[in-house]
């Protein structure tokens, strides 16, 4: 992820030995997924706004603050250099430009917690990725892993055929796929700066959205509400959210980060149960969880294990 206030490079080197965590940076990286999953309750909201229209504001936030900022800092300006610096960083791209168009059409097309779930696997995708494209070995725990993600996402989809949210289900787990592929693209590079990403995504997300809007023969503009709940997800909580978690992720190892980052997963449910009265179901609940144990119990037995391979990142949520 790149730093909105301080930026600085996506994928700092969390691999180097972290004697001791301390207590705030834990705080810092479980809060920064709460404040993300805010996102999700601000999507719902904006119940005129389609996730086209949505995702048009909310990508504005986005591309304003990242852009003032590299402005203030001197850096001129930072969308440029995501399509100018070579085929990885424009997949990377394209990775989260994917994960976020899916993550939002599925927040607003399923069940929040489906939605959460059913994205929430990406280390376990990334996993499967680093083993193609970076060589990196798939351990017992983490096929073990994701034997028993897949088991939770099989649980979740099939009681879920009658239930009209099929295509939501869909978008959820390719969202999860998108953002896999933008993490292995920072994986391959640890130490280069891939803070252009998120400016050269949302700037993509506006031209592409717009498109779309203007097809499908809607406003570009949605109703005030809406347009304001788009632009304060995206200019205000992915902004203190990255803060947050970079902040964090200084000194918290990339393993626990995995762990804490679950939090933004765990409160898009609860947020939407607690402001819209948006139950989960029962076998979606099970299947949820059943992924939930997968993911943070790879990431707690990669910790204790001394030749484990690193987690391949997290999925940094402020995609709701």
């Amino acid at each position: 992820m790149s730093e909105l206030i301080v930026v600085d490079t996506i994928a700092a080197d969390t691999t180097a030995p972290v004697r001791q965590v301390p207590l705030m940076a834990s705080f810092l990286a479980f809060g920064a997924g709460v404040v993300w999953s805010l996102g999700s309750l601000t999507a719902r909201l904006a119940g005129h706004a389609d996730a086209w229209q949505y995702l048009i504001w909310r990508s504005v936030g986005v591309l304003v603050v990242m852009e003032i900022v590299s402005r203030v800092r001197g850096q001129g300006w930072m969308a440029i250099r995501a399509f100018t610096q070579g085929r990885i960083m424009f997949i990377g791209t394209l990775g989260l430009l994917v994960a976020s168009l899916a993550f939002v059409y599925a927040i607003k097309n399923t069940t929040a917690a489906n939605a959460a779930f059913l994205a929430s696997v990406t280390p376990l995708f990334a996993v499967v990725l680093s083993r193609v494209f970076l060589g990196e070995r798939l351990t017992r725990v983490t096929i073990g892993a994701l034997l028993m993600a897949l088991c939770g996402l099989t649980l979740m989809v099939a009681t879920d055929v009658d239930g009209g949210n099929m295509v939501g289900n869909l978008a959820a787990l390719a969202s999860s796929l998108g953002f896999a592929v933008y993490t292995v693209c920072v994986r391959s590079e640890p130490h280069r700066d891939w803070s252009p990403i998120l400016p050269g995504y949302a700037s993509m997300m506006i031209v592409l959205c717009v498109v779309v809007t203007l097809i499908k023969g809607n406003m570009l503009v949605p109703p005030a509400v809406d347009t304001g709940y788009a632009l304060f997800h995206g200019g205000v909580l992915i902004v203190i959210g990255t803060l947050m978690f970079n902040v964090g992720s200084r000194t918290v190892p990339a393993v626990a980060m995995t762990i804490l980052a679950q939090s933004e997963m765990a409160f898009v449910p609860f947020w939407i149960y607690l402001w819209f009265g948006e139950a989960p179901q029962l076998w979606a609940l099970v299947g949820g969880l059943i992924i939930l144990t997968a993911v943070i119990g790879k990431a707690v037995l990669d910790a204790r294990a001394p030749a484990a391979v690193e987690t391949p990142g997290t999925r940094p949520g402020f995609l709701a």
